[in-house]
Parts: C-alpha cells; sequence; structure tokens
C-alpha cells in the first residue's frame, strides 16, 4: 500500500457525522508544497497512539475522495496504518517551520485573486494567507446545543455501527460540546479590501472550553488571538472552502489554521 508522506499544519474544531460520531479535518501538506485535505478523520475517536499534532510528518494511504470535488481532498484508506515521523519543533524563531512552509507555497494576500481560483475548475480550495492589517478579532452568538434530532440520529449511529468492532476507535467516547460562539477575524488585503472571516481552529475551542465562567473564556481567547498574536507575531491564516460552498460563494473561504512565527523584520516574503 502506497504511503504519501504529510506535513499536518490544520485541526479544526470538530462537526458531528452520522457515521463516526464527529470529525475533525486535518490539512497539510506533502514535501513538495502540494496541498493535502485528509478527510473524514474521527480525530477524538482514535486511540491515543494514533492521534497526531500539528507540524507532525506523517505517512499514511490515501487516496482521491470521490465524493468531494475540491481538488487537494483525500481519504484514508488504513489509519492503522499511520507512520510517525519527525515533528518541527519552534526552535530558533520557528526557522524550520518559516523554511519550509514560506518556500514551498504560493502566499497570496489578494483575497479577490484567491476567490477568482477557487471558483475556477481545479481551484485551489486550501491557501496560505497573508493580511495586510488585522483590524479585529470579536464573536458572534450561535446555537449553543448541537440539534437534538441530528445529535440523537448520530449517537444512535455510533451506538449501532460496526466501528466500535474497530481496533483503534475509542469505545466509550464523549461527543464534543458545542461552541455557542462563531469566532472570527476582521482583516484588510493588499488591496484595502475589508474581510471579516470565522475562525474553526481547534484551538479557538479548546481554549474557550479551559474556562468555566463564559465572560472569561471569551475575553481569554481574544486576548490570545487578538493581543497576543497581532502584537507580538508574523500572523498569516490558513484557509480552505467548505465543501458546500466551494464554487459558488461569493467568499468560500474560512480560517482553519493561523500560522503565527515570532515576528522577524529580517523575513524577505515574495508575494504573488
Amino acid at each position: 500500500m502506497e504511503l504519501t508522506k504529510v506535513l499536518i499544519t490544520v485541526k479544526t474544531y470538530p462537526t458531528l457525522s452520522k457515521t463516526y460520531g464527529e470529525l475533525v479535518c486535518t490539512a497539510g501538506l506533502r514535501e513538495n508544497g502540494s496541498w493535502v485535505r485528509i478527510y473524514p478523520v474521527p480525530f477524538r475517536r482514535l486511540k491515543e497512539y494514533l492521534r497526531y499534532e500539528k507540524y507532525s510528518w506523517l505517512e499514511l494511504p490515501l487516496k482521491k475522495n470521490l465524493n468531494d470535488s475540491r481538488p487537494e481532498s483525500y481519504k484514508p484508506l488504513d489509519l492503522n496504518k499511520i507512520n510517525f515521523l519527525e515533528t518541527i519543533d519552534t526552535s530558533n524563531k520557528w526557522q524550520k517551520r518559516r523554511d519550509f512552509l514560506l518556500s514551498k507555497i504560493k502566499c497570496f494576500n489578494d483575497i479577490d485573486q484567491l476567490t477568482a481560483l477557487a471558483q475556477s475548475e481545479g481551484g485551489p480550495s486550501l491557501a496560505l494567507f497573508k493580511p495586510a492589517k488585522i483590524i479585529d478579532f470579536y464573536w458572534e452568538e450561535d446555537e449553543r446545543k448541537w440539534d437534538k434530532k441530528r445529535l440523537s440520529e448520530v449517537i444512535a449511529n455510533l451506538k449501532q455501527g460496526s466501528l466500535f468492532e474497530q481496533e483503534e476507535f475509542i469505545r466509550d467516547f464523549e461527543i464534543a460540546s458545542k461552541l455557542p460562539y462563531k469566532f472570527k477575524y476582521k482583516f484588510l488585503d493588499i488591496k484595502g479590501k475589508e474581510c471579516n472571516l470565522m475562525i474553526e481552529d481547534w484551538e479557538v475551542g479548546a481554549l474557550y472550553w479551559k474556562y468555566n465562567d463564559e465572560k472569561v473564556a471569551l475575553q481569554k481567547v481574544k486576548e490570545k488571538y487578538f493581543d497576543t498574536f497581532v502584537n507580538k507575531t508574523d500572523m498569516y491564516f490558513y484557509l480552505g472552502t467548505t465543501k458546500r460552498f466551494h464554487y459558488w460563494a461569493k467568499n468560500p473561504f474560512i480560517i482553519i489554521g493561523i500560522f503565527n512565527p515570532p515576528i522577524d523584520k529580517q523575513l524577505d516574503l515574495n508575494f504573488s
């Protein structure tokens, strides 16, 4: 079985899945810098030894996901076949991560250019984006609980599903709590166009749930994702489209992760 080597850079907050209970969208890069979306991955149901960290190199068997027209979407064939390789650390101001990512990936800074490409045949559904200026980080209230009917279907399928018999999955599993807020960034692109994009990064949800007091939780999330990141790091967004809106939405992208090395004024980037 042929293996694909991938550097994992993205893990999103869990969403419901009738088949798997919940799913986490993961994405990363091959050695040549081409993007790969690995989906579906019931990440939190995997046993501990199969759970991978961001910026880890993995080898795993993949095949094109024929149910997803986005060109980067691949389906894992056997999660037990994951080989864990090295993890790229953050030493020397994230130098190794910078060297790979910023030399291999086309970095966009014009949202209209990126959107036009995404809406073309075979256009990208994953991208690295450099905002010209980040104006704000804010949130909007959302439904506080998963839809009852859908959740009941998910739980029923989990109890009946054959996945419980598979070695790599945890038998006793609790669905992740739904985030009661949608977190968003407001920013400008290189042409001064204002954008407001939702962020679904795994760490946003994890940080929010660390605190029992909701007001404290919201403030802590903003302190990290705006006060600290914007003022002290060199921020890039990992952008991804949703399967549903990829080809026709005015702007099909959401923020699925952040690349935020410490500020390095010596870094020279060439945008195209």
